[in-house]
């Protein structure tokens, strides 16, 4: 595992406190999650959504993020969150480097957040490579091959100031797959279903459209 480092502990703390009070944030099923080889695969309403997550879980969950590489072309920005325990992904491309860190942040221990839709969807409408917002089956192929305990999370939509949001974490899930590393329809619906797991806790369906 990677130790603790001050400077992530110093902004965990500042930005948590910051947050608990523009965003207070009702956290339901945390006692559910082990404490290393998770897989958070939570849907995606707002960019507050991996502070939100990351500031819940305790200090020293060592999470890693993967986060657009948008974020990365600011040096300053870029060097922070990768402290913070974030690495780029190149959205819409098959990114090699990612994929193996990503592997690798399970098999040493760590946890991992990855958003399965790829983008921020927003009251049900967002596109992922060009169609309506689904669930890319990277998250499902990276779970299988570390085998990483798989946990649907539900992220509340709109996040307004001073308003509470809640963030649930499910019950892990179990992959069915064939093989050693499965098919790529399986990996899909692997994807798929950790996708609507997490909208169903929070009583909706995919893309945030009530049940």
């Amino acid at each position: 595992m990677r130790p603790l480092n001050g400077f992530f502990t110093f902004v965990y703390y500042v930005v948590g406190f910051i947050v608990g009070i523009l965003h207070p944030t009702e956290v339901i099923g945390m006692e559910k999650l082990p404490k290393s080889g998770v897989l958070l695969c939570p849907n995606h309403s707002s960019n507050w959504d991996p502070v939100l997550i990351g500031t819940k879980l305790p200090v020293n969950y060592r999470l890693h993020v993967m986060a657009k590489e948008e974020l990365f072309r600011n040096p300053v920005l870029g060097w922070i969150i990768r402290k913070l325990g974030a690495f780029p992904v190149s959205r819409g491309s098959n990114d090699i480097s990612t994929v193996r860190t990503s592997i690798q942040a399970i098999k040493d221990g760590d946890n991992l957040l990855i958003f399965p839709e790829g983008t921020v969807v927003r009251n049900g409408v967002g596109y992922v490579d060009g169609l309506p917002a689904h669930a890319k089956a990277g998250a499902a192929m990276i779970g299988v091959r570390t085998g990483a305990t798989l946990i649907p999370v539900f992220m509340d939509g709109e996040k307004k100031l001073f308003r509470r949001t809640r963030i649930i974490f499910g019950e892990p899930y179990q992959p069915v797959y064939t093989g050693r590393h499965g098919t790529s329809e399986e990996m899909q619906k692997i994807a798929d279903d950790l996708l609507a797991a997490a909208y169903a806790l929070g009583g909706q369906a995919v893309g945030g459209k009530p049940l």
